[in-house]
């Protein structure tokens, strides 16, 4: 650029970056550099729809940088940030490469409502964890609190997680990242089982003379590489970014594969004078996974008969043919499982972004932006004649393929004034909001083909099943759509105190026909920074100390569509006139009252920094109260058409308490160590079922299922004036001198084996499977050009449904399958289980869950610039899962926490697995 008018100053500034006043010299062309701020990024998180600085917050915020996030071979964006916001728990319940980790904010909010899971958006757009490349993160805010999510309405109702890519900044700019890194993985911890001589030696009419590893048989050494590279480039007023992400996945299982492909590209044009923005978006992912399950990826099932199987059986006959025990029921031979079929899923999403921004005059904000998100998923499977359910079942060459797309649009329009007199700082967002979701899918059945070379899924209509009227054809179609009217504003007086009120008006087509389909919901919170009095002026202990409270009511809609107007579905066969008919029936009873359940909460929390920046976090207090919980309500027929009514009722409870503290304990020029803690407590009630209305016969009901030798029962009990999550069966408390159980029953009465009737009256409570406290704690030390970033978590006082014990442990073996080593184990220190004693699910099965884990541990040195293109390079190396501390028997207590029932360490999970990896970043 050329300066004007030498002698004078110019002042060159822009977002996220250091402030520079330059004298003019002379009219000589100008090169500017601009410095990252990064103590100003630090300053700044986003909020809903727009951004605040980090002193003004109001609410419960989290915010997380990349530099903060967890490192290694992560599967998704929530792994980065595992273990560092308190009260938000992320778990990875699998080590399947296709899975997902599963996220709970502060507790369960609904029992029959349509989220469960905090909002996320990519840069103000719908999206989940897999959207975009974890690499592709700049940072990462969590809006924990109802006042913080209200302006999102229904879907913030269980908080919401903002995710920022990286963006192009600067003037003149190019610049190319890329990051890699190759990793494998072992079971982290497995099952203890008879080998093939000591099963012979327990069974010795079961020895069929083979020593057979079952689980070494289904497994592999896994090898997984990720790639990744960005480039960022233009000016200051006309840049773009682009990155794209391979990610090559093996699982410790055999034929449990995962390919998956991101792109994303974005382009920033600025016009007439920086007042107008334009950004136009595109993100593209294409994955592919290989299937051994219809529908799925990885068939779980293999795995417990892996555990499960004879050690003493071959795997194959003396004629290469697979060896099955067809007489066992469900006992199958898993090596045959995964290699007597064929199947892959392959999913494709699209989404096409656009937005404008507009300044007319000074402080005056206009922006509209717009999405359009398309999900297209193909699945296809096919079992051959040589599979089990071929050999046993008669279902020749069992096939399937099925077919969905997904399509999301969203316009979302905001208006924004910032506006100051005096000591008097206030901001007024107005805005109008609207989301449609558009779902199709189709589905084939079909078995019953001559052979495999003609048939399978790619051939699926030669089967004979089709022509016979056996096979199953189906096909769905929903359209939902949710509208809001919001506004908020802000205002803040000589940086001392702080308001922030909100209200969105919203309306969801699941209420459609109700007197209810709109919802208002407001929030307000308030701030003093307490600091910032005079008579705080001659304390040295906080460099800020601001005190928050807040306020605020956020909806969920019902999970269907239509359920509170009168619906009619197709029923059995009725003869009339000659033929055979479908009736219609009633689906539904009209409920016009239905509307949404609502929660209420109230958070009061302190912010802190102290030791000139070196010592800062805070602490939040809430509770939560939700109202008008949406429950299935059995009635009478008559006067209903339908016997059961969805309606709103009853009322749950949430309260918890989070801290989180950051500390820099050594800051010295060649050495640093950065550490943080959190801790977070959380106590969920369900105060009442019933409503003014609706009422339950009951005040509870049973929900959840465990397996153990061939038969079923019931797992959770959801109970008024209790939690969420409680396991309920019987209670043993101790065995008599034959190993036979003592149960204590419903008066608190010991009573024996023999006597004991097994009636649901004497079952109790006997766990929870949710945790009631979380705690982090992650180091970071930097010596001259290493680093070591180590993560650590736990969960704790929650309890964990053995499966593999449950199944394993009984010495009673009709089935003559495989035991665990502990079946030798006297119970309760006493004596071996009983063979009297049948197989069921009690307390004893049930595990103190609490766990500690070292979770990542990454080694790394950077050789900074090197030569004349390098900018940086860094080398490191990493492992994940490290270590896990726990009395738990299981191969892991970190199991799903998702719904009604939480908490059971299923036989057939997908065993846990520890990655090693070695990885790269280089700039240029």
């Amino acid at each position: 650029m050329t300066p004007p008018v030498s002698g004078k100053s110019l002042k060159i500034s822009y977002i996220g970056y250091v402030s520079q006043r330059i004298t003019l010299k002379s009219a000589d062309p100008l090169v500017i550099k601009l410095v990252e701020d990064s103590k100003n990024l630090e300053e700044v998180v986003v909020i809903g729809y727009g951004t605040q600085r980090k002193s003004d917050v109001t609410s419960s915020v989290a915010s997380v940088k990349a530099e903060n996030f967890v490192k290694g071979a992560v599967k998704d964006i929530g792994q980065l940030i595992q273990g560092k916001v308190a009260g938000l728990s992320i778990t990875n319940p699998s080590g399947d490469p296709t899975g997902n980790t599963q996220i709970r904010l502060r507790g369960t909010s609904t029992i029959g409502g349509a989220n469960t899971a905090p909002l996320i958006l990519i840069d103000g757009v719908p999206g989940d964890f897999n959207t975009v490349a974890p690499e592709d993160v700049e940072s990462i805010d969590v809006l924990k609190d109802g006042s913080a999510a209200a302006i999102y309405g229904t879907r913030g109702t269980n908080g919401v997680i903002l995710i920022t890519t990286k963006q192009a900044r600067g003037a003149e700019m190019l610049k190319v990242d890329y990051s890699g890194y190759i990793s494998t993985s072992k079971i982290s911890r497995k099952h203890e089982m008879l080998s093939a001589a000591e099963f012979a030696q327990l069974y010795p009419d079961y020895d069929y003379g083979y020593d057979t590893d079952w689980v070494d048989e289904i497994t592999r050494t896994p090898v997984s590489h990720v790639h990744n590279v960005s480039l960022t480039g233009g000016t200051s007023r006309s840049n773009y970014v682009a990155n794209l992400n391979y990610a090559s996945r093996q699982g410790i299982m055999k034929r449990s594969n995962f390919e998956n492909l991101r792109a994303r590209i974005e382009v920033t044009q600025r016009l007439f004078d920086d007042k107008v923005r334009l950004r136009l978006g595109l993100l593209g992912r294409s994955d592919w996974r290989e299937s051994t399950v219809n529908g799925g990826s990885f068939r779980g099932v293999a795995y417990s008969q892996a555990t499960r199987r004879n050690p003493t059986e071959p795997v194959r006959n003396e004629d290469g043919t697979w060896y099955e025990n067809l007489s066992k029921f469900e006992y199958e031979n898993p090596v045959a499982l995964l290699t007597e079929c064929d199947g892959d899923v392959k999913n494709t999403h699209f989404q096409w972004i656009a937005g404008v921004t507009y300044n007319p005059v000074r402080d005056v904000t206009l922006q509209a932006n717009y999405s359009y998100s398309r999900f297209t998923s193909n699945r296809g499977y096919s079992e051959t004649l040589n599979h089990i359910s071929a050999r046993r079942d008669g279902y020749n060459g069992w096939s399937s393929v099925g077919s969905s797309i997904s399509i999301e649009k969203l316009l979302e329009v905001t208006a924004q004034y910032d506006g100051s007199f005096g000591a008097n700082k206030f901001t007024v967002l107005g805005g109008y909001s609207y989301n449609e979701n558009d779902y199709e899918g189709i589905w084939i059945d079909n078995w019953g083909f001559q052979d495999d070379n003609f048939g399978g899924w790619h051939n699926i209509g030669i089967g004979s099943a089709l022509k016979n009227g056996k096979a199953n054809v189906g096909s769905n179609k929903s359209i939902t759509n949710l509208i809001g009217f919001f506004g908020r504003a802000t205002y803040s007086y000589d940086n001392r105190y702080l308001l922030m009120a909100a209200l969105r008006y919203e309306g969801a087509s699941q209420l459609w026909g109700t007197d209810n389909a709109w919802g208002l919901f407001p929030s307000v919170s308030v701030g003093w920074r307490i600091t910032q009095e005079k008579f705080m002026q001659a304390q040295k202990l906080f460099d800020d100390l601001k005190l928050r409270v807040g306020y605020g009511v956020t909806g969920s809609q019902p999970r269907a569509s239509f359920l509170g107007v009168a619906m009619l579905r197709y029923g059995s066969y009725a003869y009339f006139d000659g033929q055979w008919i479908q009736t219609i029936v009633p689906a539904s009873n009209p409920n016009p009252d239905l509307k949404w359940e609502e929660k209420k909460e109230f958070n009061a929390g302190i912010d802190f920094v102290s030791w000139n920046n070196r010592v800062s976090g805070s602490v939040d207090f809430y509770n939560r109260r939700i109202d008008g919980l949406i429950y299935d309500y059995s009635v009478p027929t008559p006067p209903n058409l339908y016997n059961v009514t969805t309606a709103n009722g009853g009322t749950m409870e949430n309260r918890g308490l989070e801290v989180l503290v950051n500390v820099i304990p050594i800051q010295l020029h060649d050495f640093e160590w950065t550490t943080t803690a959190s801790f977070s407590v959380n106590s969920n009630k369900l105060k009442s079922l019933s409503g003014s209305i609706f009422k339950t016969e009951y005040d509870f009901f049973d929900t959840g299922t465990v397996e153990y030798s061939g038969q079923v029962a019931s797992s959770h009990r959801v109970q008024v004036g209790e939690s969420i999550g409680n396991f309920y069966g019987f209670k043993v408390v101790d065995v008599d001198d034959e190993g036979r159980w003592i149960y204590e029953d419903r008066n608190g009465d010991l009573v024996n084996y023999k006597d004991f009737t097994h009636a649901p009256e004497d079952k109790h409570v006997i766990g929870n499977g949710l945790p009631r406290w979380y705690a982090g704690w992650n180091n970071t030390l930097r010596y001259r050009r290493w680093d070591l970033n180590v993560t650590m978590r736990g969960a704790f006082d929650f309890q964990v449904i053995n499966g593999a014990r449950l199944n394993y442990e009984n010495t009673k073996n009709s089935r003559f399958e495989n035991r665990l080593k502990s079946v030798f184990d006297p119970v309760f220190g006493k004596h071996t289980l009983s063979k009297e004693v049948e197989p069921e699910f009690n307390s004893y099965y049930v595990e103190d869950g609490d766990y500690w884990k070292i979770d990542n541990i990454t080694l790394g040195y950077s050789f900074g610039e090197i030569g004349k293109y390098v900018k940086s390079l860094r080398i490191y190396a990493s492992v994940l899962n490290a270590f896990t501390f726990t009395k738990y028997k299981g191969i892991d207590p970190e199991v799903s926490t998702d719904g009604l029932t939480p908490g059971y360490d299923t036989r057939d999970r997908y065993p846990q697995v520890r990655s090693y990896t070695i990885g790269v970043n280089v700039s240029f």
